[in-house]
């Protein structure tokens, strides 16, 4: 059988599969990419005086003032450091939300009420 006759298939299908791979690597690595970043900005713009956040160095604190691109905490009393919004990792705790450990104790209070 001569080389020329030999059946390579349609570009049609090359071109497919190589669609299918762009698909793949944009619903796989981009649109989360996208998402972490979207909720990363929502993170840093939720912040308020009095929440406890952690930095991405893990350093724990408490916010004592805020403006367009630094954070102000108080990592012991009386100590405050100034750091990039963007340092922020998460928040722990919302100041007007009650702490974590509270919360279970009143729904056991309640259910032994019942």
């Amino acid at each position: 059988m001569p080389l020329a006759a030999t059946n390579q298939g349609s570009p049609l299908g090359m071109w497919i599969l190589l669609a299918l791979f762009i698909l793949a690597a944009y619903f796989l690595i981009i649109r989360p990419q996208q998402r972490r970043r979207k909720q990363t900005e929502e993170l840093q713009s939720s912040i308020a005086p009095g929440d406890e956040v952690m930095t991405v160095a893990g350093l724990y604190g408490k916010v004592v003032d805020i403006d367009d691109k630094t954070v102000t905490l108080e990592v012991a009393p009386g100590v405050t450091n100034r750091y990039a919004r963007q340092a922020i990792g998460q928040v722990v705790n919302k100041a007007d939300a009650p702490a974590a450990e509270s919360e279970p104790e009143s729904e056991s209070a309640a259910k032994d009420t019942e």
